[in-house]
């Protein structure tokens, strides 16, 4: 079925586009931020806040910025405390997405700005973890924050993240994609865009209006098969008959959906 389909991969971003923003990781996540700053860095309590969203604004990042100007930030220390300390709690295992994700003959894959552990545990939590060939995240695209490289400065390694085309191209390699048969999902308009830049077919998740970079878009996750059909069918099959996920859950791979 896949090779009747534009699309050969599935790239999923994974917060708030696989769960709902709604859970409230992104006011925990910035107080962690912000606790951060505080903590780590030395910042006053009354301006942690403003530096958070002044920092974000300029380089894409807290840490993007901290680095930028020069703050020797462990990338494993700021996520211990940003991420380590999210109320995992909140998630929880999604059939529904899961079901649909089993449908989907082509390859899916994780590209997010989070780090591997975080990335890990909020797959597993929604139950999803072994629905995709590969995780693509902080650590892919940072190596030598890692590979114990010495420099002289935090610039001279600057971080890498969404929406930069350098991060959108290194997804593009180590997955090794066409960006032409490959589907995109994100919920940030930016990261959208960029992905549009480089080719790749894009859908803006979290909103029913498009933008001039997205292909399409989705109020959430879950309405993928109603707006892009196309992902399963063929235009004719899409005109001739109306499916569900329940209805490729008996048709597709029956005894790996119910596993």
């Amino acid at each position: 079925m896949a090779s009747s389909s534009p699309f050969d991969c599935l790239i999923f971003d994974l917060d708030d586009t696989l769960y709902s923003s709604n859970i409230g990781f992104g006011d925990a996540t910035k107080r962690n931020i912000d606790d951060f700053l505080i903590e780590k860095c030395g910042f006053e309590q009354r301006k942690a806040s403003a530096l958070r969203v002044q920092l974000f604004k300029t380089y894409g990042s807290t840490l993007a910025g901290l680095r930028a100007l020069g703050y020797d930030v462990s990338a494993d220390d700021y996520h211990s405390i940003v991420h380590g300390r999210l109320p995992y709690h909140l998630i929880k295992p999604d059939p529904q997405l899961r079901n649909i994700l089993l449908t989907i003959p082509q390859r899916k894959i994780i590209f997010t700005n989070s780090d591997r552990i975080h990335a890990m545990k909020a797959l597993s939590l929604l139950g999803i973890d072994d629905c995709f060939e590969q995780i693509i995240c902080f650590e892919t695209m940072n190596p030598n924050l890692f590979n114990n490289k010495k420099c002289s400065s935090p610039q001279e390694f600057p971080v890498v993240l969404k929406p930069s085309l350098d991060a959108i191209n290194i997804a593009i390699d180590v997955a090794e994609i066409d960006p032409s048969r490959t589907l995109f999902l994100d919920d940030n308009v930016r990261n959208i865009a960029a992905g549009k830049a480089v080719g790749l077919r894009t859908v803006l998740v979290g909103k029913t209006m498009k933008t001039n970079e997205a292909d399409y878009a989705l109020e959430k996750i879950h309405n993928l098969m109603q707006v892009v059909p196309e992902i399963w069918f063929t235009k004719k099959e899409k005109t001739s008959v109306k499916r569900t996920p329940s209805d490729l859950n008996s048709t597709l791979n029956p005894t790996h959906v119910a596993a």
